[in-house]
């Protein structure tokens, strides 16, 4: 006979349990009586029922015990829950199993003792299957079990928890009558909703059982996948679009652009981000501007947005319909879900701004009038200026006129060509590429035969009128990019004074510049010498001569700086201004009346117009100049850019800031004699500068804006072109 090297020892012959109640525990002491390290494990078995090692009506602790040396003691604790037969009541025998893997097993037997529950046993509620994987719309069918571990019949009632009722299509509940002991089993029926009611994700759910003698019993957790389905629709409203949208006889120039609706509709269970790329070819890509707003969207299930594609061009005046085509295809960020008309074939058809009849008539009448209408558009980019015009002046006479540009050129106008539309007003280009944008041009005095043209870079170029060479005469310059501002030649003509950018004066002999010129046969001189400078500590803005003989210069700038050079004494004397300015207000202009010589008037950035009489400051060498009149609102409160004076000091030209050219008639002693003045003319953009002129009893006015536009206007003078009083 073998000899058991497992001893083993059961705390209990004999137990009772009471379903409902407290656990039946008892202890098992097992003894390694080998000679080697051995490990237990412990199995209960009761008759009557299934042996398997999921049984779940008992607990053990510990499950699995360490190896243990010989001699050593295992103590199991083994507690008894529930019945190992469901509703059984009465007497049933328990095998205690002990096994080891080095030394075999060893079995015990007790007695347990079941008894008429007294309290609620719940019931046992599984699902055979716990996950679900479905594309919406898709039936699912999911079994429950349910086990009466009570020793009575059970009245259940099955609630299913979790997801929306709605989608249960025989109802939430259900109704159970279970023996004791016994399983039953049914089936809810999922009906999943159309993809745009049902996102893309888990959603969880439970059974819980209910019933009058028994505690609610929830049943493990249940997942239902609900996998992408559905589509994302796309379409344009419409797919063909025209500039203009309608055809009329009337030219829509201002109609450049058309909008196309790119509807996108979710029919999807996924939140998708969407975004269009455009299939253009080169010429679309070249003629047209293309928007989308916006650059993405964001669409969730079930809803609609819209993409808007904005195509602009500037259309044609004349010739016929441009036809356009173009792909519009939606990429979405989730490629699970299909797009129905992925790409969306547009077209564009462009019509000229002018009907093909009306296009027609027009060339019919532009043929008849081409060779009187050619030369008389001052705007004409043969004629004109390109870009904003800086400086104007009339000759002696007021029969020419000079301008000088941003667009670095000189052109010398025929001033009757602005009054009479037979005549045309451009006469000569003298500078198409002065080399740098044109600051300031003036006249020399005497003849009128010589144009001197300050430029942004610091040179001064001296250009013959009367040759119209393509080379100035001569360039005068003395430092690099130190632009001028002013220009003004002495009376004799002799000396040509410049003032700069960084506060520097400079005297040049003119007269020894024309005649090197003139003997030496060549043309663009350079002289870098001048004969003489002053500095002063301001951004200059303009200079005039004032006094008798027109011997002193006068100078303003910025901070409102007002400085008399006399030359006599070459001496710098300050002028008091009202108000003294900041580092962004400046004196902008400067004019002395030619037979009044100490009548002077003076602008600034804050719109005021100052007339000034310098008689007693010239004569006693000092700064006290007489104000004679002052106002600032002329201009409406804007910078005044340009002031000239009459030669017999009666008439005051102003451009400014609000786009506006005025005349201010004076009295003799230099006050308005109109205060509100008078408007000459308007623009769209302001002006930079302007010069008057009497000329047979009438008033000349040139200006000059940043429209491009140089214009002649012409103004009765009161009194026969006298002061008033």
């Amino acid at each position: 006979m073998a000899v058991s090297l497992i001893h083993t020892n059961v705390s209990a012959k004999v137990l009772n349990f009471t379903p409902g109640g407290s656990p039946a525990s008892f202890e098992v002491s097992v003894v390694n009586e080998s000679n080697q390290f051995a490990s237990f494990e412990l199995q209960i078995i009761a008759a009557g029922s299934s042996s398997n090692w999921s049984d779940n009506w008992y607990s053990i602790s510990p499950a699995v015990s360490a190896k243990k040396p010989p001699g050593d003691i295992t103590n199991f604790h083994v507690s008894i829950t529930d019945t190992p037969i469901p509703g059984f009541v009465g007497k049933m025998n328990i095998i205690v199993r002990i096994f080891s893997l080095e030394l075999g097993e060893d079995r015990k037997l007790l007695r347990l003792i079941v008894e008429q529950g007294t309290g609620f046993v719940p019931m046992n509620v599984d699902l055979p299957i716990r996950e679900f994987s479905a594309q919406p719309e898709t039936l699912i069918e999911i079994p429950v079990r349910v086990t009466n571990s009570s020793q009575t019949s059970a009245h259940v009632s099955l609630r299913f928890c979790g997801v929306e009722p709605q989608w249960l299509l025989d109802g939430t509940e259900r109704l159970l009558q279970i023996a004791p002991g016994e399983k039953a089993e049914t089936s809810f029926l999922c009906q999943l909703p159309v993809p745009e009611k049902v996102d893309s994700k888990v959603y969880p759910f439970t059974i819980e059982a209910t019933h009058k003698n028994s505690l609610p019993s929830i049943s493990p957790p249940g997942l239902i996948k609900v996998l992408p389905g559905g589509f994302l629709d796309f379409q344009c409203i419409p797919e063909k679009q025209h500039i203009p949208a309608s055809r009329r006889w009337f030219p829509q120039w201002r109609t450049n652009s058309t909008t196309y609706l790119i509807e996108c509709q979710n029919a999807s269970n996924l939140n998708e981000q969407v975004h269009i790329e455009m299939k253009k070819g080169e010429e679309e890509q070249r003629k047209c501007f293309w928007q989308i707003l916006p650059e993405v969207i964001e669409i969730k299930p079930g809803k609609i947005e819209q993409f808007e594609i904005l195509v602009s061009k500037r259309r044609r005046w004349f010739g016929l319909a441009e036809k356009l085509s173009f792909i519009v295809k939606a990429v979405v960020s989730d490629q699970r879900i299909n797009v129905n008309n992925e790409n969306q074939f547009l077209k564009l058809t462009i019509h000229p701004v002018l009907h093909p009849w009306l296009q027609l008539i027009l060339l019919i009448l532009l043929l008849g009038l081409l060779w009187a209408m050619s030369w008389l558009n001052p705007n004409n980019p043969f004629f004109g200026h390109q870009r904003p015009v800086n400086s104007v002046q009339f000759n002696g006479v007021g029969g020419k006129a000079i301008s000088g540009s941003q667009d670095q050129g000189i052109i010398r106008w025929h001033v009757p060509g602005f009054a009479n539309p037979l005549i045309n007003q451009y006469d000569l280009r003298l500078a198409k590429d002065a080399g740098k944008s044109v600051r300031v041009v003036r006249y020399k005095p005497v003849d009128n035969d010589v144009v001197a043209a300050g430029l942004e870079n610091g040179e001064i170029q001296i250009w013959n009128v009367i040759g119209g060479t393509n080379q100035p005469k001569a360039t005068l310059t003395l430092n690099k990019d130190d632009r001028i501002f002013g220009l003004e030649f002495s009376q004799s003509s002799r000396s040509l004074f410049s003032g700069h950018g960084s506060g520097l004066v400079l005297q040049w002999d003119i007269n020894n510049v024309l005649l090197r010129s003139a003997t030496g046969g060549k043309s663009n001189i350079k002289i870098e010498q001048p004969l003489s400078r002053k500095q002063v500590n301001f951004a200059i803005s303009d200079l005039t001569l004032i006094g008798q003989e027109r011997q002193n210069l006068l100078i303003g700038g910025r901070y409102n700086n007002l400085v008399m050079w006399n030359r006599g004494q070459d001496s710098l004397i300050p002028i008091k201004y009202n108000p003294p300015g900041s580092q962004n207000d400046y004196i902008t202009s400067l004019d002395s009346a030619e037979h009044r010589s100490n009548r002077l008037v003076t602008s600034d950035t804050n719109g005021q117009i100052t007339v000034w009489n310098t008689e007693s400051c010239v004569a006693n060498n000092n700064g006290q100049c007489e104000v004679v009149d002052r106002w600032s609102n002329g201009h409406g409160g804007q910078a005044v850019r340009s002031v000239s004076i009459s030669n017999d000091g009666c008439y005051i030209a102003s451009g400014g800031d609000d786009n506006r050219v005025m005349l201010w008639p004076l009295t003799t002693a230099g006050k308005r004699a109109d205060m509100n003045g008078r408007v000459v003319r308007s623009a769209s953009q302001k002006f930079n500068s302007v010069d008057i002129k009497l000329v047979k009893q009438r008033i000349l006015i040139i200006s000059g804006n940043d429209n491009r536009q140089v214009r002649v206007d012409i103004q009765q003078p009161d009194k026969s072109g006298q002061c008033q009083d």
